[in-house]
């Protein structure tokens, strides 16, 4: 008997989006169900010992931590996202560390509190794309043909820059075409279309301007209020 499977969700966790991803390519079929982080419920708090999303509820037994969470996925489900060359297993598990470095950095990004510390992460971020144009080998996906866990992971990263290139071109993915085609091809995946609700673009730039930042200021300074619905809803 198949275990039931809820999810503990954030509309705009990038690393519920992960999971959501690697279960719908998977096809396996799940629940899920949004907390306010801010107003955390008590069922939640006695869930997730760090107060964060994701948890996966698997029958009465909580996993949190995405990593976590995507490696009982693989171990339990039916058709794997990582490679099966132990090798290649160990890189692509190398670049999703990468990738959550990347999410850190984005963090540092849109919550720095003046130009000076948000110039250093605009250059930062482009230097760790630079790193990924040079690992790409042209696609469609991170490695080749086959779609993998990095690629559910990078699929949230990127939806970042669909609210920032609103707001200006900030200049992160200029001059990297491999990794321009990779998102586009990304925006373009059912699994990772439907990770987000509909409205999740305003959500993020709602929550960005509340942050009070450098980049709050641009937003403000710009008189942008509203953007479409997320284009991959």
């Amino acid at each position: 008997m198949a275990s039931s499977l809820l999810l503990v969700s954030h509309k705009l966790c990038p690393y519920v989006q992960r999971a959501v991803i690697s279960l719908t390519e998977k096809e396996v079929a799940f629940e899920r169900v949004d907390v306010d982080l801010s107003n955390k419920p008590d069922w939640f708090k006695a869930l997730s010992p760090l107060g964060k999303t994701p948890v996966l509820k698997v029958d009465t037994s909580a996993i949190f931590e995405s990593a976590v969470i995507l490696e009982y996925l693989e171990e339990t489900q039916p058709k794997p996202l990582h490679p099966k060359d132990p090798l290649k297993r160990a890189e692509h598990r190398a670049a999703i560390e990468f990738g959550s470095t990347i999410l850190s950095d984005i963090w540092g990004f849109y919550a720095a509190p003046a130009e000076a510390t948000f110039e250093a992460k605009r250059q930062l971020l482009a230097e760790r794309f630079a790193w990924i144009e040079a690992r790409l080998d042209g696609g469609p996906w991170f490695d080749g043909a086959r779609f993998s866990l990095v690629d559910a992971v990078f699929g949230p990263v990127f939806r970042y820059f669909d609210v920032f290139d609103a707001i200006d071109d900030f200049g992160v993915l200029a001059q990297k075409p491999k990794v321009v085609s990779w998102r586009s091809k990304l925006a373009a995946r059912a699994s990772v279309r439907g990770a987000v609700s509909a409205d999740y673009n305003q959500l993020l730039l709602d929550f960005l301007i509340a942050r009070k930042s450098h980049l709050s200021r641009m937003i403000e300074t710009k008189g942008i209020r509203s953007l479409g619905a997320n284009r991959g809803a």
